[in-house]
């Protein structure tokens, strides 16, 4: 039996764009036994309300501090100034299953078309309109896309991930759960920097 690699992760999570190449390393150089299961933990609630000015201010300083600790990732800093944002990442997360329902190949392109529009490009991807866009951009059917971005059944399965994350015991946004073959699950430790930090855990936490 294969094992299982859960990473937990959200679209509109500054930690999640910092690990995202190393990431990317770690998904290209893992054994062809290990599966691979992305789960949306849902960060934030829908929210019409404008985020208030102290958390703005934390989040941004969120943001220099990940440029200044993992080298070479990078933020639109007008973010803040172009946008009425709001502590809202449901939508993104809802658009990551839509994207998947219409292919499993849209998966990873879709998450990173938010976070390239939402960290590189100053748009708000807790906007629907922002998010049928970005659909429509990576090739998905955009009238398909529409009717499923807030549908029952895709916030049942959004709602269904987020539980499925805390059962994992997934300690924030990003997480790297691993499911043994004989179903025992284990946190696996990573350096925001180094694949093979996460590779070596890994593979220490399958022999033992």
């Amino acid at each position: 039996m294969a094992a299982t690699l859960y990473y937990v992760h959200d679209p509109m999570c500054s930690w999640c764009w910092g690990f995202s190449n190393v990431w990317q390393a770690i998904r290209a150089k893992l054994p062809n036994n290990i599966n691979v299961q992305l789960i949306v933990g849902g960060l934030a609630p829908d929210s019409n309300v404008p985020m208030p000015k102290p958390m703005q201010n934390t989040l941004q300083q969120t943001w220099q501090h990940i440029e200044q600790v993992i080298p070479g990732t990078e933020f639109n800093h007008q973010f803040w100034s172009l946008n009425t944002p709001r502590r809202s990442t449901y939508p993104s997360c809802r658009a990551v299953i839509a994207a998947k329902a219409q292919s499993a190949d849209f998966e990873t392109p879709m998450i990173k078309a938010i976070q390239q529009a939402y960290y590189l490009e100053a748009k708000n991807p807790s906007d629907d309109s922002t998010l049928i866009e970005l659909a429509s951009k990576i090739g998905c059917d955009a009238d398909h896309f529409t009717q499923a971005l807030n549908s029952e059944d895709t916030q049942h399965i959004l709602m269904s991930q987020i539980q499925f994350a805390r059962m994992l015991g997934a300690q924030g946004f990003p997480s790297l759960i691993v499911e043994t073959d004989a179903g025992q699950r284990l946190p696996i430790a990573f350096d925001y920097n180094d694949a093979c930090v996460a590779l070596n855990n890994l593979k220490h936490s399958l022999a033992s």
